[in-house]
C-alpha cells in the first residue's frame, strides 16, 4: 500500500489535509472523485476528528506521500 496526502482547500488560507493508504494514485482519485458533494469524516494523525462537506471544497490535491522516520534522526547513511 502507498500513502496519499490530500488537502482540501477551501480559499488561499484555509485547507484540511488527511493521509490515505490505497494501490494505487488511481485507486485515490478514485476515492476522492467517489466522495464529490458528500460528507466524510476521518480522523487525523493527532487523533482529531473532522466532519467535512466536500460541497464547500474548491480544490483538491493529492499526491503521493513519503514518511521521514524521525527515529533514525542523526543517524549516519
Amino acid at each position: 500500500m502507498k500513502e496519499f496526502k490530500v488537502t482540501y482547500f477551501f480559499d488561499e488560507e484555509h485547507y484540511i489535509r488527511r493521509f490515505i493508504h490505497m494501490e494505487s494514485q488511481q485507486k485515490a482519485e478514485e476515492l476522492v472523485q467517489s466522495e464529490r458533494d458528500s460528507y466524510i469524516s476521518f480522523t487525523d494523525s493527532r487523533g482529531i476528528y473532522h466532519e467535512l462537506d466536500t460541497l464547500g471544497v474548491r480544490v483538491i490535491q493529492i499526491s503521493e506521500y513519503h514518511r521521514i522516520d524521525k527515529t533514525k534522526k542523526g543517524a549516519i547513511q
